[in-house]
């Protein structure tokens, strides 16, 4: 929007309009088509696949809870019951901070790293066939900076960037 209250914004080309209503569509249809591959195959949500792909990249594979809820675009309070979930399952532990006892870590268990692996094939297939392969043509480089761009500008709490979709293996 412009700081000028006289201007008024320049209204949407026709291709502006099909891209804007096709990535309000994306939005909500990827997720929900990503995860219920990953139900179907994996017995296991996206979310959960998500939290424990950022732990199995992290250093140490841990994360301070605030740090992976910010990571997957979750409130702490979601990420505190997504991390118990996952606690119950064996996957992940919390543990206090020892410097500072109010921090609390995330941490991948060999379980939840063993169970990342398992389904990162599907997760993979999953993302190429219901979004990597209906872009073939277009350049990815330019469309993950504009898309970096836009969150960046757009987010008021920006996200460290995500380099890669599996786990890392150390």
């Amino acid at each position: 929007m412009s700081d000028s209250t006289d201007e008024r914004p320049t209204p949407l080309t026709a291709d502006e309009e099909a891209v804007v209503r096709a990535l309000a569509r994306v939005m909500y249809a990827l997720p929900r088509a990503i995860d219920q591959d990953m139900r179907r195959e994996q017995h296991m949500q996206l979310i959960d696949y998500t939290a424990l792909m950022h732990l199995s990249e992290a250093p140490d594979r841990r994360l301070r809870m605030s740090a992976l809820a910010s990571a997957c675009e979750l409130s702490l309070s979601g990420m505190s019951r997504l991390a118990a979930h996952l606690e119950g399952q064996g996957l992940l532990r919390r543990v206090r901070g020892e410097e500072d006892a109010r921090v609390t870590y995330a941490v991948l268990t060999e379980t939840g790293f063993a169970r990342v692996e398992q389904a990162w094939p599907t997760n993979l297939a999953s993302v190429r066939r219901h979004f990597l392969d209906h872009l073939e043509g277009i350049d990815l480089t330019v469309l993950a900076k504009a898309f970096q761009q836009t969150a960046a500008h757009s987010d008021p709490e920006p996200k460290g960037e995500h380099h890669g979709a599996r786990p890392a293996t150390a």
